[in-house]
């Protein structure tokens, strides 16, 4: 069984092709990193230009790298929202083009899904597991009781922790993109220097806020007037990425308490998401869940950050359960990863 899988949701265009035994036989993936820092950000237009001009190469590439034909794939799957639904349009309907005239099912991936599968394709685990999505767009715990079957504990009621990343870069003058460069210059610098804020610390339930990290950060540049030297600047990135990791730890403790009354066989927190790629956060992580009596999952940082292979891991999933879809299926800008929203549209 294989799976072409096509990633296009927001600035790094993807192709790769997976089979039933969790390998990945191809994985092509473009950054446009270049394309977008001169803006200090993903520029919608921009990105759906460079999927559109790039997509067929990669999808091309990905065969070649794989040795195969479309006559030896099983079905091809899309990403279909969440995300930017210029690039969102571009990967669905070379997704459906591609299935119309081979003969393939087409599977509608939700983007989060991808994320959220993605540690069985590189770990094998079982369901259930407690799930924590963190990247640009998205901040969220999600239990995971099976393909399909969701159910959201929380998720962030300003921004995302990705989004505070890449701003508190720019705040500090750091670059695109912004949670490498945040990270990179965290290495540098001292945590404690700066008393920065950890919003939500200590409440009941399992939503983040980061808004507020954000805005602490700024007043700090301000109180400097603008004028920090480069080892204030590392020591502010030190500050902040201390305390979202904090924020982090202490909003999963209160998931896994709700996740271990609900699931009591579950005992695996999995991150995903282009944040999971921190290094800092990991270990921050792993020595939460530990004291929980959990242990933490988490995919190659290549599997973390938006690819293809994920993609067409979910579609596998759903293939094998014979859960396709129409190609009449739309594209969706916004799409709730949860138990109803998983299952209402199919």
């Amino acid at each position: 069984m294989h799976v072409l899988g096509i990633e296009t949701s927001c600035d790094e265009t993807a192709a790769a092709i997976v089979n039933k035994n969790r390998q990945i036989l191809s994985d092509r993936i473009l950054s446009q990193i270049d394309e977008h820092r001169r803006y200090g950000g993903v520029v919608p237009e921009i990105a759906a230009r460079s999927h559109l001009d790039h997509l067929s190469l990669l999808v091309t590439q990905a065969l070649d790298e794989a040795g195969m034909s479309f006559d030896e794939l099983d079905a091809i799957a899309a990403t279909t929202g969440p995300g930017l639904i210029g690039g969102v349009m571009v990967g669905m309907m070379t997704a459906k083009g591609l299935a119309l005239s081979t003969g393939l099912p087409f599977i509608a991936i939700n983007h989060m899904e991808g994320h959220a599968l993605a540690a069985r394709l590189s770990e094998g685990l079982n369901f259930p597991y407690l799930a924590l999505l963190v990247s640009g767009g998205h901040s969220q715990f999600v239990a995971v009781a099976g393909v399909g079957d969701y159910r959201i504990y929380g998720t962030t009621i300003d921004d995302a922790i990705g989004e505070a990343f890449d701003k508190t870069a720019k705040i500090l003058g750091l670059g695109f993109p912004g949670g490498p460069a945040v990270e990179n210059s965290a290495k540098h610098g001292d945590p404690s220097r700066f008393s920065l804020p950890r919003p939500m610390h200590g409440r009941p339930n399992c939503n983040f806020s980061f808004s507020g990290l954000k805005t602490a950060v700024r007043r700090v540049v301000e109180e400097f007037k603008g004028k920090l030297d480069n080892q204030s600047i590392n020591d502010l990135a030190a500050s902040f990425q201390c305390a979202a990791a904090d924020c982090l730890a202490d909003r999963s403790k209160q998931a896994i308490n709700r996740f271990g009354n609900e699931f009591p066989d579950g005992k695996t927190l999995v991150i995903g998401g282009g944040v999971a790629a921190n290094k800092s956060i990991r270990t921050r992580l792993k020595q939460c869940v530990a004291e929980s009596g959990f242990q933490l999952a988490a995919p190659p940082p290549k599997l973390c950050t938006d690819n293809g292979a994920m993609i067409a891991w979910a579609g596998l999933e759903r293939l094998r359960l014979g859960l396709i879809d129409s190609l009449h299926f739309p594209a969706r800008p916004r799409w709730q990863l949860d138990a109803r929203g998983a299952k209402d549209h199919r």
